[in-house]
């Protein structure tokens, strides 16, 4: 039987930055002892470039957050500059935004910045993943998977553009994915990728309209089972430009939104969560994690169309 997921409520949302807890522990950090409280905070589809000030504004309110709040670390779950592989100016406008942060980061590719994957229905897209475009992104912003450990917790990051495609890379780093789980000794786990895995559940179909929202199978399937044999208790993506937090079984599933501009229309893109700008805030500690939704003073829900003037 399929297990349905639990959406999130659209009033906690806008209620500001709201906590949603899940088995908070009471454990504290103590001098001289290793870290037992780990705040991250995620970031997503920045879109930036210098064309666009209305993106860039909102990211300046971000970043005014950061530097308010100061996590130990920002991810940036991708596509980071507006068009990316086609403009070397966005990538290095993006990466000086991100390079002025007050705190470390980590970034990881999106579609923006590396191109797309193919999925099982459709036609292929018009700009596929490609090792260059990868080998690109990896020079600006550094590994494009990677892990770390802190809190307790083992952090892990995957290029989910390159799954589907064939490439080399899309086995090594499956061949690393499988290492790098075998070694986790009990661990809880939290994966971070650019795209959702799925909408409801992992048998949920491919269809025509929205398959390119999600990691495509067969590789979503191959992920899932990978995880599967892991304490894996979380999920942090983005791509939709939509906020949603829901749970599957044992695993919180967080779609964080975009910085920079939603798609307003329902007619365009269908409304599966809450269509706002903002930031994903974590805190983890060894018995547990919690997430609060937040958008930044003075972010503005942009729409897209609006700014580019398609009408």
């Amino acid at each position: 039987m399929t297990e349905l997921a639990t959406p999130i409520s659209p009033k906690l949302s806008r209620s500001g930055a709201f906590r949603l807890l899940q088995n908070r522990g009471k454990s504290q950090e103590k001098p001289g002892h290793r870290m037992t409280v780990f705040r991250l905070t995620q970031i997503s589809d920045s879109h930036l470039s210098r064309r666009l000030p209305p993106f860039t504004e909102n990211f300046h309110r971000v970043s005014e957050h950061i530097d308010a709040t100061r996590p130990d670390l920002v991810i940036n779950s991708g596509d980071l500059g507006f068009d990316g592989f086609e403009s070397p100016d966005d990538v290095e406008f993006a990466k000086a935004a991100h390079t002025a942060l007050p705190v470390p980061c980590r970034y990881l590719p999106g579609n923006h910045d590396i191109g797309d994957n193919p999925t099982e229905v459709g036609e292929f897209p018009k700009q596929l993943a490609s090792e260059a475009k990868r080998q690109n992104f990896r020079s600006m912003f550094g590994e494009d998977w990677w892990r770390f450990d802190a809190a307790g917790w083992c952090f892990i990051g995957l290029n989910s553009l390159v799954m589907n495609t064939g490439l080399a890379c899309e086995e090594a780093q499956f061949d690393w994915l499988a290492a790098e789980l075998s070694s986790l000794k009990g661990k809880p786990l939290a994966l971070f990728l650019h795209k959702p895995l799925f909408l409801n559940a992992p048998d949920d179909p491919e269809l025509l309209a929205s398959a390119i929202r999600y990691v495509p199978q067969p590789a979503r399937r191959r992920l899932i089972d990978m995880l599967a044999a892991v304490d894996w208790r979380l999920v942090g993506s983005g791509h939709v430009h939509q906020r949603r937090d829901f749970s599957y079984r044992r695993t919180r599933h967080i779609w964080a939104p975009s910085t920079g501009f939603i798609l307003r229309s329902n007619e365009r893109q269908e409304l599966m969560g809450i269509k706002e700008t903002g930031l994903v805030e974590y805190v983890f500690q060894p018995d547990g994690f919690e997430v609060r939704h937040v958008r930044a003073p003075g972010q503005v829900d942009h729409d897209l169309f609006s700014v580019l003037d398609i009408g």
